[in-house]
Order: structure tokens, then C-alpha cells, then sequence
């Protein structure tokens, strides 16, 4: 059995192996990963691709293939997943890594927020050039996490079948050596008592709420699920919604569209994806499942 646990991408990662693996290069994979994609560091080739703004860049390979799932997910979710969201977050109040937002609240920047309607991002295959429109700036945050997951899954893969979670969002890959399926359960984030125990033998899992990266800005209680249609962050009814979908990178995408559109017409898009499932909660904590998820449940 093979277990590494260490904190990357500002949350915990966890990967796990029911054969012997050799998981020591996992953490540098991450390092490199988040000096690439993190909005948090200064020097990382996103910020340096946003303050570039206006200006073509080329772009490393890992940078191209991550806004090219975000741009995939922009035409999938019609425009309710998109990576021009930055503004927002800072103007929410999400201007540093959770852990440091938790004891630095109120000293975040003002700025105006404006719907993210649409995209203003140039690309150019040849060179790998990408140039943001003036005054756009990228987050890549959750689909970040998601490629991440699925690449490392990927990667091990070749080794031992694994399950890699990074901060809720799971990727597996290859099959287990004793032939069963991985066991992933759902709280309630409510009550925090298992709402539903999950087995799936391949793809991924992930998570999105409002429960979780919540802070207080003022007098109003802020969270990092935004809205485009608004610039700010969403006030459906649903608290939180786990999706399972053929990778984590999809199933975090997803998993964001059922928050944004509610629990009504979030489950109904659900149920027009052939391979994906999901558990929605009210913030009451009442459950609500697609036609599907009973495929996946063990109860």
C-alpha cells in the first residue's frame, strides 16, 4: 500500500495506492505545477501572463494546456465558467491564499466589479502565444486543481492504479490489484455526518461550494464561487454539489455549473450529461440527487 499526504496548491493533497508505489517525486510535481498556475505567487508564469496584459506571451506547455480547459469550459458551461473572473474575487475580498485571507480580513482592495459576459483571450498555437485583453486578469484555481489531479493520477497510473485527491478533488487511474472499486464519501455540509458513500472504479470526483472558502467583507459574508452573469459571488440555492464525471478537471467544472444554476436546473443539466452524477445540498442540508447517482451509491 503506498499513502503520501503533504499541502500543495494551498489544500491538502492525498495520494493513495493499494500496491507498493514510489510517490517521491509527487511533491515536486506540485511545486512546479503551482509556480506555473498560482495566482498567489508573485512570480508564478500566471501572474506573469497577467501582468502582461495587452502584451502576446509564450506560454509553457502545462500554462497552455490548463486555459485550454478553461476555455473548453467556458464553451461548455455557456459562459457560467470562466477564468476572467479575477476582478471579482479581489473585489469580494479574495486577495491572498485562504489560510492568510482568514486573519487579514478587511484590508483587501475595492475595486468595481463588472459581469464576465464575455472573454477577451488571443491564442496562437504556433509559439504557444497567449494575449489577455487590457485590464483582463486570469484565475485558474479550480480547474487548476482538477488537471493537476488527473495528471498526477495519469502519471502514476503507469506504475499502480492510485487515487489522487487535491482538496476534494479526486482523480484515479489503472485497476486496483484486489479489484475493487475506490470508496469516496459525501458529507453532508451541514450536519458533516456521511450523506452517501460513492464507489467508482475509474475518473474522477469534485466538489464546489459555498460552505467552505467563506470570509466576512463588511457587513455581507463573501465566498469564491462567481457568478459572471453578476461579477459577484452566487446566491443560488445550492450550498454544495459533488459531481462525478469521467475526470476531476470535468467534474470540478460541473460541479460549478450546479452551484451557479441551482439546484433545479443544475440537476436537469446534470441529467443531459450521459457520464456524469451528482449530489446537490440546500443550505438547509436537504440532498438532492440526479437520475444517475444511485449507479454510483453503496447504501
Amino acid at each position: 500500500m503506498g499513502e503520501l499526504i503533504f499541502r500543495a496548491m494551498g489544500c491538502e493533497v492525498a495520494i493513495l495506492s493499494d500496491q507498493p508505489i514510489d510517490l517521491t517525486a509527487v511533491p515536486q510535481w506540485f511545486e512546479a505545477w503551482e509556480q506555473t498556475l498560482s495566482r498567489f505567487r508573485p512570480t508564478s508564469e500566471l501572474m506573469s501572463l497577467n501582468r502582461r496584459a495587452g502584451r502576446p506571451l509564450a506560454v509553457s506547455q502545462t500554462l497552455w494546456d490548463v486555459l485550454g480547459l478553461a476555455l473548453d469550459a467556458v464553451v461548455w458551461s455557456n459562459g457560467l465558467v470562466v477564468p476572467t473572473i479575477l476582478p471579482a474575487l479581489l473585489n469580494a475580498g479574495y486577495d491572498r491564499s485562504f489560510e492568510l485571507l482568514a486573519t487579514a480580513l478587511g484590508n483587501s482592495a475595492v475595486l468595481h466589479a463588472q459581469p464576465q459576459t464575455a472573454l477577451a483571450i488571443s491564442l496562437r498555437e504556433q509559439g504557444r502565444l497567449v494575449q489577455l485583453a487590457r485590464d483582463t486578469a486570469l484565475d485558474l484555481g479550480g480547474i487548476a486543481k482538477g488537471w493537476a489531479a488527473d495528471r498526477a493520477a495519469q502519471q502514476l497510473g503507469q506504475q499502480a492504479a492510485c487515487l489522487v485527491d487535491v482538496g476534494g478533488d479526486l482523480a484515479t487511474a489503472g485497476q486496483r490489484h484486489d479489484g475493487l472499486a475506490w470508496a469516496v464519501g459525501v458529507p453532508n455540509p451541514r450536519s458533516q455526518q456521511r450523506e452517501a458513500m460513492l464507489w467508482f472504479a475509474s475518473g474522477g470526483v469534485a466538489t464546489s461550494g459555498v460552505d467552505y472558502r467563506r470570509w466576512r467583507k463588511g457587513d455581507r459574508w463573501q465566498h469564491h464561487i462567481i457568478d459572471p452573469r453578476t461579477g459577484e459571488p452566487s446566491t443560488s440555492d445550492v450550498l454544495s454539489a459533488t459531481v462525478i464525471a469521467p475526470s476531476a478537471a470535468q467534474a470540478e467544472v460541473a460541479a460549478k455549473i450546479v452551484v451557479l444554476l441551482g439546484i433545479e436546473q443544475g440537476l436537469a443539466w446534470i441529467n443531459q450529461q450521459p457520464s456524469f452524477a451528482c449530489m446537490a445540498f440546500e443550505h438547509s442540508g436537504q440532498s438532492h440527487t440526479c437520475e444517475r447517482f444511485n449507479q454510483y451509491r453503496w447504501e
